[in-house]
């Protein structure tokens, strides 16, 4: 197991550090304090996306300055051995980077939140395990998690650090080399790219050790649907809350907004903390363009027990 960061633990909420800091800026603080009053004195259902993982280094998707990216599909990755190359490649160097990643101060903060039990539970869609990380316990991995692997053909799942192994032994020296030709940008699901195509055709794909089959990231792929047991437990997390909370998700994709717009079908604040538009800002009742990790710091010092 890796070292975590002092006063972050998977066990016990003892050890959370305090998540008091200095007061965000002044027009932050007014919406804050409206959010504080119509989250008060009921539980929440939290959904967070990847603008919430990148004060710990990954980056995301659609936040403002991101770069362009087109990520690779279920269809584009069984369809060919070339794809799949190309994906592994990639992946592996990815991984290496997200792997070392600690949870931030939003990370904690909801932790925080869910220790004092003023949540229902946590539904992300990242991948990157940050929440479990830092202490939170009730959540759901909507879109799988990156420390898994699983064969498409007997179904039997690896851990991603075992894999990692096998692919070193199977590309000696592929990171290095990887490195020094330059990357050029990393996603949240850990995918990479660098400046040198030579390598990423020279990469040698592992494949299941028991049956020989395709290995495939335990997470859902664009074109994958979301398991129905996960959407079914986010769901019964909205409905058992009484206001749902967004932290750093555009809502691009439906497997997130379904929640916010089932939420306020129901009647029920929904507060959506994100920089930049989402998809689901009509729908909000308060939205807060402002950092993510010191609104959500500031909301675990700042509201009310239940």
């Amino acid at each position: 197991m890796r070292q975590r960061r002092p006063g972050v633990g998977l066990t016990g909420f003892a050890s959370l550090p305090p998540v008091a800091a200095a007061e965000p800026a002044r027009d932050v603080l007014v919406v804050l304090q409206e959010i504080r009053g119509v989250l008060a004195g009921e539980r929440l259902a939290v959904l967070t996306g990847a603008g919430l993982s990148t004060d710990s280094g990954i980056p995301d998707y659609r936040g403002p300055g991101a770069a362009p990216r087109a990520p690779m599909t279920y269809q584009e990755f069984i369809a060919r051995p070339e794809n799949r190359q190309r994906y592994w490649a990639r992946n592996h160097i990815g991984w290496s980077h997200l792997r070392r990643a600690d949870p931030n101060d939003g990370h904690v903060a909801i932790a925080r939140l869910e220790h004092r039990g003023l949540l229902t539970g946590i539904i992300t869609q990242n991948v990157d395990r940050l929440h479990e990380e830092a202490g939170s316990i009730n959540v759901v991995d909507l879109h799988g998690r990156f420390d898994q692997v699983a064969c498409l053909g007997c179904r039997r799942r690896y851990t991603r650090a075992l894999l990692a192994g096998v692919l070193e032994e199977l590309n000696p020296g592929f990171l290095e080399r990887a490195l020094a030709a330059g990357v050029v940008e990393m996603a949240p699901d850990a995918d990479a790219t660098v400046e040198d195509s030579g390598l990423i055709e020279s990469f040698v794909v592992a494949h299941c050790p028991a049956c020989g089959g395709t290995l495939k990231p335990d997470f859902v792929y664009f074109g994958e649907n979301v398991p129905r047991d996960r959407v079914e437990r986010s769901y019964a997390m909205v409905d058992e809350a009484g206001a749902l909370l967004v932290a750093g998700s555009s809502l691009t994709v439906m497997s997130g907004l379904r929640f916010v717009r089932h939420a306020a079908k129901q009647g029920k604040a929904v507060v959506i903390i994100n920089r930049g538009q989402t998809r689901g800002d009509e729908l909000a009742t308060i939205k807060l363009d402002a950092g993510v990790s010191e609104s959500l710091r500031w909301l675990a010092e700042e509201l009310p027990p239940l």
